[in-house]
């Protein structure tokens, strides 16, 4: 007798979440304040959107796309890979921006990968900031890239070793059987229109371009519209943090980006709200410490989210830190993807963090003390 399996009804979209609208609610409060915590809240709220949401929109929409397209499964493909499983989250790790890591979160929270997957995967990336190296330092991609790429398999197939690395994540089945939506919405086609030009911003950006003078007030309006467009998606859905994979690819986009942008948000204005209002000063910092230039590049890439590490590479780019700094960075930077990991599988989270935490070291001090003036 063959077993039913039953997916959770199709929840009431369009009715707020309580606590979700608290957020919003305080965001938008923030946003509109007066003075320097209001002009500060709303740059950095485009800063969130232009350098991350919009990235992350176009990585996802391209894999999900793909998916559609060519009528394939991603995290059982991952599944049937058995011994490449590993190597195949690098890669995907290591494409510039999260999404490809986000897919690999997605598909273990499913059961479709080994956790040696998830650490490869993170271990792996180096998230937004990937596009700005690539941008200003494309010597020094070239070596970071394809480093992180060779130390994400390696460490994936050492977890994978350990005991207890089989154990299943809590939410197994979670993208399977997710709510399914059903349909393209019109919030999901006005969130993919704010999210286009968006991106466009962002690679501007990373040219070194003054996007300010080029866009003029068209910024703001992609940034604050794309960003509350995102947050009503977020606040009305009944999703935790993954789409079912039978949704379209618009919805499946919107519905991630928006989720995965809040806990962006947070981070953005968390970390800046210390430095501007807090008199902290991380070059300073990082000019002062000499020998622990590499630790902190490490210790900051444990930060969730790519903020700060957009900030280490900008620091690495203006000559303020070393390589050896950039590299644990790199390693330790587990990108965008963490988000939807801690809300998904907390414990998880942090046993990956840890995983890549002793490479990263491993490797910053390498470079620190073997190579100390490499592409500095």
């Amino acid at each position: 007798m063959t077993a039913t399996v039953l997916t959770p009804p199709a929840p009431r979209y369009g009715i707020f979440r309580p606590r979700r609208l608290v957020v919003a609610l305080v965001l938008l409060a923030l946003a509109l304040a007066p003075g320097d915590l209001g002009e500060v809240t709303r740059g950095l709220i485009v800063d969130a959107f232009v350098q991350v949401s919009g990235f992350v929109a176009a990585t996802l929409i391209l894999f999900y796309g793909a998916e559609k397209l060519f009528r394939f499964d991603i995290g059982t493909s991952l599944r049937n890979a058995k011994g490449w499983q590993v190597p195949l989250a690098a890669l995907l790790g290591a494409t510039p921006g999260c999404g490809g890591a986000v897919v690999v979160v997605a598909a273990y929270s499913s059961g479709n990968v080994t956790f040696g997957a998830v650490v490869a995967t993170l271990t792996a990336t180096m998230g937004e900031a990937a596009f700005l190296l690539i941008a200003t330092r494309p010597d020094a991609a070239l070596v970071v890239l394809p480093l992180s790429f060779a130390v994400g398999i390696l460490s994936g197939w050492i977890v994978d070793r350990l005991p207890g690395s089989d154990r299943p994540p809590r939410n197994t089945g979670s993208c399977e059987f997710a709510p399914l939506i059903g349909r393209t919405r019109a919030k999901d086609l006005t969130y993919a229109a704010f999210a286009l030009p968006g991106l466009i911003v962002g690679i501007t950006q990373l040219t070194g371009a003054d996007v300010a003078a080029v866009f003029g007030p068209l910024l703001p309006i992609v940034g604050l519209g794309g960003t509350a467009v995102g947050l009503f998606i977020w606040a009305t859905s009944r999703l935790q943090a993954m789409t079912n994979v039978a949704d379209s690819p618009v919805t499946r986009m919107a519905e991630e980006t928006s989720f995965i942008s809040v806990w962006v948000i947070g981070a953005y204005l968390a970390y800046d709200y210390i430095v501007m209002f807090g008199g902290f000063d991380l070059a300073a910092l990082f000019n002062a410490i000499g020998p622990l230039l590499p630790l902190m590049g490490v210790l900051i890439g444990l930060v969730p989210g790519c903020g700060p590490q957009v900030l280490v590479t900008t620091l690495y780019v203006g000559g303020l830190i070393p390589f050896a700094a950039l590299m644990g960075n790199a390693i330790s930077n587990d990108g965008d993807a963490l988000f939807p990991a801690i809300a998904l599988d907390p414990g998880a989270a942090v046993r990956a963090t840890v995983y890549s935490t002793v490479p990263a070291v491993i490797l910053a001090y390498g470079f620190h003390w073997l190579a100390p003036g490499f592409l500095n």
